[in-house]
């Protein structure tokens, strides 16, 4: 199915300049998707990296053995990453996608180079302030672009096949750390990888990527020609309002999206910790953040697609049963390819859960302000990252590690219910209701 712009509309975003007709659909744009499909495998193995080599560099290089102070490299990077989430979907609107995605990777390069020059541990903190930027800008403006593209048929696959991308990179990233740092140590080795993959990404968004912001002004001037009276983009604060609590759907997904990042830190700050005091090597644990990643990133495309047919609600709700029910199996065994199949259970459940969160938010937004949503939900996802690694700091120097992991899995629980009770579905064939802001207008308006 395909849709076009009609020669003229009221809507803001039909005054994207085009050259041509833009036709939306996953078929009508393969090459473009393609494109920025590649562009999210290589965000995906920028962070990837350091997934496996930061951890051990911080007891190795720099003498830290507090689980908090190590962990302090993830909080800084979510915290800037959630704020980025929020200014670039915002500015992206407004200045499209194309020049925030080439922005986001020019901040990776001093990320790199600061772990590789670092003499003390907060230059690692700060080089990961820059990722934090970095990855909020491109993988922001990355899935921005897929959805404008596809519209509003396939939305779940398309996201699915995005963040599949990213996370089949991040695999990739951090397998091949994991390798790097075997065979030639914690440093410099990993960092010289991400500036490559850096450098190939400013090359492929340069030189082959296309502004998008049309494809969102046909689907937004599709729509004009249903609706009453144009709808314009609310200002942020309306926007935060709607999606942090008046919709309580939206609350839900914010909720689910922020505990989902308790998760991921886990993995990305104390998996590491936890199984270098299990006695295995660097190498080993490579490859089971891999395994989850891995899991997680290919999962997604079906995932995706089945979320198309059945709704977006059954497999969030049981995507964060399973990542809660895989930190358990983690906890609860010893044996190194139980912890594989722990891991496995934790990247499945990631893959039913995170595509589709994403999905239900554009759903639920209009066009025009499509970007500005996925800023608000994102802000509160990856705030998980900047939040979740000092609680579950505090949980571990109190309890110890395990305690941590308990803890998270407790969170799982409780955030899956909050969806069974508050979220109703968006799909826009199942959906009974239409969004809560057509029915309450006042919500986001300008």
């Amino acid at each position: 199915m395909s849709y076009s712009a009609p020669s003229s509309d009221s809507d803001r975003l039909s005054k994207v300049p085009k050259k041509a007709e833009h036709h939306l659909g996953l078929k009508e744009n393969w090459l473009q998707f393609s494109i920025f499909t590649l562009l999210t495998l290589m965000i995906g193995m920028t962070i990837g990296v350091e997934r496996v080599a930061l951890p051990p560099l911080a007891r190795n290089a720099f003498g830290i053995t507090s689980i908090l102070y190590t962990v302090s490299f993830v909080s800084g990077f979510g915290a800037v990453k959630a704020i980025m989430n929020l200014i670039s979907g915002r500015l992206s609107d407004h200045h499209g996608r194309k020049m925030l995605l080439l922005l986001g990777w020019a901040f990776a390069v001093p990320f790199a180079l600061l772990i590789i020059l670092a003499q003390a541990w907060w230059w690692v903190v700060l080089a990961n302030l820059f990722l934090g930027v970095n990855q909020g800008l491109t993988w922001s403006m990355s899935v921005t672009a897929k959805i404008d593209l596809v519209g509003p048929v396939n939305r779940g696959l398309a996201v699915g096949l995005d963040e599949s991308a990213g996370y089949i990179g991040v695999g990739l990233g951090g397998f091949a750390a994991g390798l790097l740092v075997a065979s030639y140590g914690l440093r410099p080795a990993p960092y010289i990888l991400a500036l490559a993959v850096v450098a190939a990404g400013i090359v492929v968004t340069a030189g082959l990527a296309q502004e998008t912001r049309p494809w969102a002004a046909a689907e937004s001037a599709s729509r004009a020609q249903s609706d009453s009276r144009p709808v314009l983009a609310p200002k942020l604060s309306r926007l935060g309002a709607y999606m942090s609590w008046r919709d309580k759907g939206m609350l839900a997904v914010c909720q689910a999206g922020m505990l989902n990042k308790f998760a991921d830190s886990l993995v990305m700050g104390f998996f590491p910790i936890y199984f270098i005091h299990k006695g295995i090597s660097v190498a080993r644990i490579g490859l089971l953040v891999g395994v989850y990643a891995w899991v997680w990133g290919a999962g997604q495309v079906a995932t995706g697609a089945l979320a198309d047919k059945i709704g977006r609600k059954t497999p969030i709700v049981t995507g964060i049963l399973l990542i809660g029910a895989g930190i358990v199996g983690v906890v609860l065994t010893s044996q190194f390819t139980d912890w594989v199949a722990g891991v496995t259970v934790m990247g499945l459940g990631m893959a039913l859960v995170y595509p589709n969160l994403i999905s239900a938010v554009g759903d639920v937004a209009h066009p025009s302000w499509r970007g500005g949503a996925l800023g608000v939900y994102r802000l509160w996802r990856d705030g998980g990252y900047a939040v979740g690694p000092v609680i579950l700091g505090a949980i571990a120097l109190a309890g110890g590690l395990t305690a941590a992991f308990w803890a998270t899995a407790i969170l799982m629980a409780l955030s899956a219910i909050t969806v069974m009770a508050l979220f109703s579905e968006t799909e826009p064939s199942r959906r009974t209701n239409p969004p809560a802001w057509e029915s309450n207008p006042a919500w986001v308006a300008p």
